[in-house]
């Protein structure tokens, strides 16, 4: 039996690992635009090299195999009576004359009886995730998140982003996963560096952030935070960091929204039934480019307050379309932006129905 088997919730979903090189100078004011260099974002697409305790097992099971974006990652009647037959004689004297009543039936009466109401069967897996309520949800509205003043330069400073971020989610999510029939749960959100360990194995900050769904916990990557925003001078390249932070952390919360609507738990199992490996690549695709969907609708909800504006939207648009999805389980740059921008833009669950695409769009 594969690692995991049995236990959808206990599989990691990975983000995005840093692009190397860093991000793209801002537009020129003459001359065009600058040249955004595509450049190979680590292991999982968007930037995941893994969980090194996880990936190892996963090598051989279809089933286990890590999502991340950005990232990281259970009558019957009584039998009737027959009619009482009960003649009564009078004799009065010895001439009188007999005279006899005709014999009176009684007729039963069966005994009343209630049928019990078959249970309605449960949605099935395909349902979960191609017809799922959370899709008629309705738009999110903006809950004026505002980005926090610190900076993630110091591990408190990270901190303070990953609390402030978690506050904002945990008021936009609330109404739209009620509308769904849903019952909010806040994750738990667990910063790291070094190893950690969890219920879906060892993390390592080598790897990308991640979300276990055994837990509900969102495990950030202090390591690649810090080291992003640190590792350059240039002011737009921190402003990069902070939106590689923002996306990566709204991402890994879109996974908790799967965890919460039942997506993640079906889209395992289906996983887990795939005839073919491409098949269940092709359904972990799905799963990733959905969760980026779901983490753009609360930053597009909030882009004037946080704000996602001016360089900021432009390195927002950057780090969306310039990933390498080399393991083929979160989908190509072309098609994260594809679902990130849909979400960004409408900032409704109904445009991120990933699962009924068609597989180009998957890719």
């Amino acid at each position: 039996m594969p690692p995991y088997a049995g236990r959808p919730g206990g599989q990691p979903q990975f983000g995005w690992g840093a692009p190397p090189g860093g991000p793209p100078r801002p537009p020129r004011k003459k001359g065009g635009g600058a040249k955004a260099v595509v450049v190979v974002l680590g292991v999982v697409a968007l930037g995941g090299v893994g969980i090194l305790g996880i990936s190892n097992a996963l090598k051989d099971d279809p089933y286990t195999t890590p999502s991340y974006a950005p990232t990281s990652y259970p009558p019957t009647h009584a039998p009737s009576q027959s009619p009482s037959m009960s003649p009564s004689v009078v004799v009065n004297s010895p001439t009188a004359t007999r005279t006899t009543t005709r014999p009176t039936a009684t007729r039963p009466t069966a005994p009343r009886t209630t049928s019990t109401p078959k249970p309605k069967p449960g949605p099935t897996d395909a349902d979960l995730v191609l017809r799922n309520k959370v899709y008629k949800a309705g738009a999110m509205r903006s809950v004026n998140c505002r980005e926090s003043r610190s900076r993630p330069s110091t591990v408190s400073g990270a901190r303070a982003n990953y609390a402030n971020l978690l506050n904002c989610l945990n008021r936009s999510w609330p109404a739209l996963l009620a509308r769904s029939g849903a019952r909010f749960r806040p994750p738990t959100v667990q910063s790291f560096s070094g190893t950690v360990s969890t219920p879906c194995g060892i993390g390592n900050d080598s790897g990308p952030p991640f979300y276990c769904g055994s837990n509900e916990t969102i495990y950030m990557n202090l390591s690649e935070d810090l080291g992003n925003y640190n590792r350059y001078p240039q002011a737009y390249q921190k402003v990069w960091a902070r939106m590689w932070m923002l996306h990566q952390f709204a991402h890994e919360y879109g996974h908790h929204v799967q965890n919460l609507t039942g997506i993640l738990a079906a889209n395992h199992r289906i996983r887990y039934e795939a005839p073919t490996r491409a098949k269940e690549l092709e359904g972990s695709r799905r799963l990733e480019l959905q969760a980026s969907c779901f983490g753009d609708i609360f930053i597009g909800a909030n882009r004037r307050s946080y704000p996602v504006t001016g360089q900021s939207l432009f390195q927002w648009r950057w780090l969306i379309r310039n990933w390498t999805d080399h393991n083929n389980d979160h989908g190509d740059g072309v098609n994260h932006q594809y679902w990130a921008t849909r979400g960004f833009t409408s900032r409704n669950p109904n445009v991120c129905n990933t699962f009924v695409a068609s597989a180009a769009r998957v890719r």
